[in-house]
């Protein structure tokens, strides 16, 4: 058991040492897109190949294939091949940060080209969720769950 877990990190490194060769330079724009407690940082690099890299790993191997759908939604529908994306995330959970990452590059398209502005609207991309956990208040168990009550 303890030898799978070292070859699964072991994996993990030679991953991210590969893909540290890999950096990307050039010119590149940058935005910055939040969900929850998440925020990423996108740069588009606009001379590339179509890699996209989170936290110096490949898609794939950062997020599942759902939350590696949902950051692609706005490079897919602008129709985005030739472009290299190096995504920063921070904080949260793995899904806030897959729709921060897509709130960012939504954000980013529409500063490259106004017209993406309508489309990208109507999906709902470009409105930051405000939607965070409530705060546990005292004397309850959670937010807004009571104890349970007893007659005697």
């Amino acid at each position: 058991m303890a030898e799978k877990t070292t070859e699964k990190k072991t994996e993990k490194k030679e991953a991210k040492t590969s893909e540290k060769k890999l950096e990307m330079k050039g010119e590149y724009i940058k935005a910055v897109g939040r969900r929850k407690r998440s925020v990423a940082q996108v740069r588009m690099y606009k001379k590339g190949s179509g890699k996209v890299l989170v936290n110096e790993m490949p898609l794939e191997a950062y997020f599942d294939e759902t939350q590696a759908g949902t950051v692609m939604q706005p490079i897919k529908m602008a129709g985005i091949q030739d472009a290299d994306f190096s995504i920063l995330a921070k904080g949260g959970g793995k899904s806030g940060q897959a729709e921060a990452a897509r709130h960012a590059i939504a954000r980013l398209l529409v500063k490259i080209d106004e017209e993406y502005k309508l489309s990208i609207k109507a999906k709902g991309w470009l409105t930051r969720d405000p939607r965070r956990v409530e705060r546990k208040k005292p004397g309850l168990k959670k937010a807004r769950r009571a104890p349970q009550w007893s007659k005697r």
